[in-house]
């Protein structure tokens, strides 16, 4: 579990290369927070290089907790997704 201050962006990162050691390579990633709603947890900023992907959070709802999902493409065509838990709390 990740927590955060509504206040701040924090950025959080996902290392593919340790799940899929027989080399393959991030091609697409797309991050998502659920629920979407007005003043929740937001993707800011994204990137990914060939192992890892990263996303930048921002906002949220103090005493709320979001799930935020990296769904990546693989370059031998493998499609996974693993999720993380975000805690929002006034700090």
């Amino acid at each position: 579990m990740v927590a955060k201050d509504p206040g701040t962006r924090i950025d959080f990162e996902f290392d593919w290369a340790a799940a899929y050691p027989d080399g393959q390579a991030v091609l697409a990633s797309d991050w998502s927070a659920e629920p979407d709603e007005a003043g929740g947890v937001t993707v800011a900023a994204a990137a990914h290089d060939l192992t890892r992907a990263t996303v930048t959070l921002a906002g949220g709802i103090a005493g709320r907790v979001y799930r935020v999902t990296n769904r990546v493409t693989l370059s031998d065509g493998q499609i996974d997704e693993r999720s993380a838990i975000v805690r929002v709390e006034e700090r």
